[in-house]
């Protein structure tokens, strides 16, 4: 049996590259993203007492990974490699249906003529990701005190002390002038260890896109130093 859906809206997101995205949404809470619903889904009323919800469900599509095939074992990341688990028990992107599930915050909802935008706060997701579904997060059934959470429950983040260049510095206060936050969100984003586990006892500079900038930093024990922050030509 196999099914066939529409995407219902397209993301517009602050991260323009895979690397660096954060594992699980909420972890970077300064990044922004909205979704933009698509025809016909894009009436305003389809949204009627969304904005009485603090946070949203949405079902997404892997849109980079499609066609790319699926592991029956992966390694978490976070494990350094070191144990394998079915595909079934991670949130590893290479899936049988290339499908994710993330919890964001809901900031507001706006129409602009025809186009309706729902803006959130917290995602974990990549520019142009297309999304299949929206629902409201519901406190007293979606939240269970006594779950148990698997090997994650084992799993302590890697923080840095995020440190700016003389350079990232100036550009950074550049950028505020349009993205204010964006101080923060780069000491949220770059606060956690994004490296690959055979990585992390190499000193190497790293690289991503954010917003409509090359962002470039290099990591050193446990301290990150933020290079530079040049505009996209």
């Amino acid at each position: 049996m196999s099914f066939s859906f529409e995407t219902i809206g397209i993301v517009h997101s602050c991260y323009k590259d895979k690397f660096a995205i954060p594992r699980q949404a909420g972890l970077v809470t300064a990044s922004t993203a909205s979704i933009e619903l698509q025809p016909p889904f894009n009436d305003i009323e389809t949204t009627r007492g969304l904005e009485d919800f603090s946070h949203l469900w949405l079902t997404f599509v892997f849109h980079r990974h499609v066609g790319k095939g699926w592991n029956v074992m992966v390694k978490p990341p976070r494990l350094d490699g070191k144990q394998r688990f079915g595909v079934f028990a991670t949130r590893a992107s290479f899936r049988p249906n290339p499908v994710g599930l993330s919890l964001v915050e809901l900031d507001s909802i706006e129409q602009d003529g025809s186009r309706v935008l729902i803006h959130i706060k917290g995602a974990d997701l990549l520019d142009q990701t297309p999304i299949l579904d929206i629902k409201p997060y519901i406190p007293y059934s979606d939240s269970l005190m006594n779950a148990r959470g698997g090997f994650t429950d084992n799993i302590h983040e890697q923080m840095f002390t995020v440190k700016f260049s003389p350079l990232a510095g100036h550009q950074t206060e550049q950028a505020s002038k349009k993205y204010p936050q964006i101080r923060e969100f780069i000491s949220q984003l770059l606060g956690l260890d994004h490296r690959a586990y055979f990585y992390k006892k190499i000193d190497k500079s790293y690289a991503t896109k954010i917003y409509d900038y090359d962002l470039k930093w290099t990591v050193k024990d446990n301290s990150v130093q933020v290079i530079s922050l040049e505009t996209i030509r």
